[in-house]
């Protein structure tokens, strides 16, 4: 698929999570096409929870100082926030039935022009604001 792809944390974690099985390896595939196609996006919402997670959340933490050097290589994919987008995500929020924190997610990655979001909290193949729902673990 062309254009840019929004990454969720919970694809981001995956990547780091030594416990998670096949979906490390998934993860970590798809992050790394997104690297060399320079097509990755995410936001510091993802980047936050990202870092909680990783080094509290997951049976085999990350030393912070490990996850604070992943989330600076990660800044580079990151789209500037906005206070327009929490107005954008409360109508998607009513729009498409959807938490909040999706919402967020969407209009983060509508923010920073992807016409994807790789996540597995959201339906598979669903089309929220234009943009494709995708979990790159549904056929795994």
């Amino acid at each position: 698929m062309s254009g840019r792809t929004f990454v969720d944390t919970n694809v981001l974690l995956y990547a780091y999570d030594r416990t998670s099985g096949a979906k490390q390896d998934i993860a970590r595939k798809v992050l790394h096409g997104l690297w060399l196609d320079k097509t990755g996006v995410l936001s510091i919402q993802v980047l936050q929870e990202f870092y909680f997670n990783v080094t509290r959340k997951i049976a085999s933490p990350l030393p912070q100082i490990t996850a604070r050097r992943i989330v600076v290589k990660y800044m580079r994919w990151c789209v500037e926030a906005s206070p327009t987008q929490i107005a954008v995500a409360f109508s998607i929020e009513d729009k498409a039935k959807i938490s909040f924190w999706d919402a967020l997610i969407v209009a983060s990655a509508l923010n920073g022009g992807a016409s994807r979001i790789l996540t597995e909290d959201m339906n598979h193949g669903q089309r929220i604001a234009g943009l494709l729902i995708e979990n790159p673990f549904a056929a795994h």
